[in-house]
This record gives C-alpha cells, sequence and structure tokens, in this order.
C-alpha cells in the first residue's frame, strides 16, 4: 500500500543560505499554524511562481521574507526533495538551495510576508555555526550544522549535494 503523500504532486522551490560578513547564516523560525507546537527553523525560500527560474524565486523570496536584496547568487550547494504534512495537508517539496553572502544584515526593502508567513512566522535570527551546532529545535534540513561546517572549511564538492528527508 503506499503512503498518501505518494500521489502529491512535487511544488518546486528555491531556498538560500544566506551569510552574513561573520559568516552567520540567516534562519527563519516558522511554525504550522494548524499545530503550534510543530516549529522549525529553516532557510529563507519557498515555491517557484510560475514562468519563474530557481535564481529568480530565491532571490525573491529572501527579499519577501527578510527585506535583504541580492543582486546574485553563488553555486547551487544542494536539491533536497522532502514530504511532510502542513496544516492538515500532505506536501512534496523539491527545493534547489544556493549561497548568497550579504554586506549587511539590515533589511533594504520592506517584508513582504504572505498569508501563510504571516500566520507561521515567528521569528529570523542569524546563527553562528557553533550556535546552529548547539541548537536543539528542529532544523531544516537535519544536517544543517554539518553542511554548515562544511561549506566554511571548503569541503564543498562542485556538484550540488543530493539530500532527502
Amino acid at each position: 500500500m503506499s503512503s498518501p503523500t505518494s500521489t502529491v504532486t512535487p511544488r518546486m522551490g528555491a531556498r538560500v543560505l544566506l551569510l552574513d560578513p561573520a559568516d552567520r547564516v540567516l534562519l527563519i523560525h516558522a511554525l504550522d499554524p494548524a499545530d503550534p507546537g510543530h516549529h522549525w527553523w529553516e532557510l529563507p525560500g519557498g515555491g517557484l511562481d510560475d514562468g519563474e527560474d530557481f535564481h529568480d524565486a530565491a532571490r525573491r523570496e529572501v527579499a519577501e521574507e527578510t527585506g535583504i536584496t541580492l543582486t546574485t547568487l553563488g553555486r547551487e550547494l544542494w536539491v533536497r526533495e522532502s514530504r511532510f504534512r502542513y496544516q492538515g495537508r500532505d506536501h512534496h517539496r523539491v527545493e534547489h538551495v544556493f549561497l548568497a553572502r550579504t554586506p549587511s544584515t539590515a533589511p533594504q526593502v520592506a517584508l513582504q510576508p504572505t498569508e501563510n508567513e504571516k500566520v507561521g512566522l515567528i521569528e529570523r535570527r542569524w546563527w553562528s555555526a557553533t550556535e546552529l551546532r548547539q541548537c536543539r529545535d528542529k532544523l531544516l534540513p537535519a544536517e544543517l550544522p554539518a553542511l554548515l561546517d562544511d561549506l566554511l572549511a571548503d569541503r564543498f564538492g562542485s556538484t550540488p549535494r543530493t539530500l532527502t528527508g
């Protein structure tokens, strides 16, 4: 018998591992409004709009969620496929994650949260690699501390990694 999520069409998305000058990563603390006890930290990003490519979606989402405008993105770091429940529905996502750096943590434009973000966003926070390794909350992806360590130690290959879960 197949799982109920096996029939959900994957939604394509883009996220950004955004680093400040101190190599801190920006994470969004979010929750499921249908299950407020379920909360997590994730990279800024979201789904592609019609006709949008991954780079455009990544830059748009960062501006909407953080107010930080990115003119360029670095290389693609990983592709993550996940299946999860959110607001009582099954979801299937395939997200492409890009590296970017910002010279300032201050927003340059007004935030433009979606209705979903208005009810599910708790806070934004810049994390050092050490703080991230000590985090006891749910991280998406779960291996984010090790991924950041590998990136900062220049242990990432030239080909994007594949993550699941």
